[in-house]
């Protein structure tokens, strides 16, 4: 297949996907069992820096419009207008009252993004005795200072997992986001593309579908096959 722009800024935010298969609760809760307890994660964890939010520049919810969706999800080539963050998160904390948390984060781009929200407003009282497995489904993959300060959290934080399926990869092509995305596999954070299957299993768990299945459009595996050798690459 003939080479395709890797090139959307976050304001234009870029399109590429990656490969695994829908997680449901009971893989989560498997995976769980795997994270590792770090003695001294409560004093590393005050090295990482706050990250602060302004006010009213990212949007909590549980189910996504479907209109939304459908848009800011697609693996296309060109992402003219969709210059936002749809991040999609299951989080669970092993056997605590919390059981297990899903909903949605938005951002805007004009302030903090949703990568770092995710962080305050959904593990606002984070336990370093608590073993936290986390799945992102999100429609772009993190710019550079995303990537950094999630590699900063994971490497302070050892009793976070976390995963991350990606419709689109952001500014491919760019030196510092290939090194954020190698950083953040580095701290042990699993970083794959949205296939198909990720899509429709999406569709089912985060969007008002009102019972309609998704109808994935004519190229989106062709994408996710492109975007998935995109990131192995970066990632080798």
């Amino acid at each position: 297949m003939a080479e395709k722009g890797c090139s959307v800024t976050r304001g234009k935010r870029k399109e590429e996907l990656s490969s695994e298969k829908p997680v449901d609760v009971q893989q989560i809760k498997n995976e769980g069992g795997h994270a590792q307890d770090n003695a001294e994660v409560g004093a590393e964890d005050s090295q990482v820096e706050p990250m602060e939010l302004p006010a009213f520049e990212i949007i909590n919810g549980d189910r996504i419009d479907p209109f939304a969706f459908k848009f800011q999800f697609k693996n296309v080539e060109y992402s003219s207008g969709r210059n936002k963050t749809f991040l999609c998160y299951l989080v669970d904390k092993g056997n605590t009252d919390d059981g297990l948390l899903r909903g949605y984060l938005e951002d805007e781009h004009s302030g903090s993004h949703a990568e770092e929200a995710f962080f305050i407003q959904c593990i606002p009282n984070y336990d370093p005795s608590v073993r936290y497995t986390v799945t992102w489904y999100v429609s772009s993959s993190p710019c550079a200072a995303c990537a950094a300060k999630i590699a900063e959290v994971l490497k302070a934080r050892k009793n976070i997992k976390l995963s991350i399926f990606a419709a689109r990869l952001f500014e491919c092509e760019e030196t510092d986001i290939q090194a954020g995305l190698k950083a953040m596999h580095t701290a042990g954070c699993k970083l794959r593309v949205m296939k198909p299957l990720d899509f429709s299993y999406t569709w089912d768990t985060f969007v008002e579908n009102e019972e309609e299945p998704l109808n994935l459009w004519e190229d989106c595996k062709e994408n996710y096959e492109y975007y998935q050798e995109k990131l192995a690459d970066i990632l080798q």
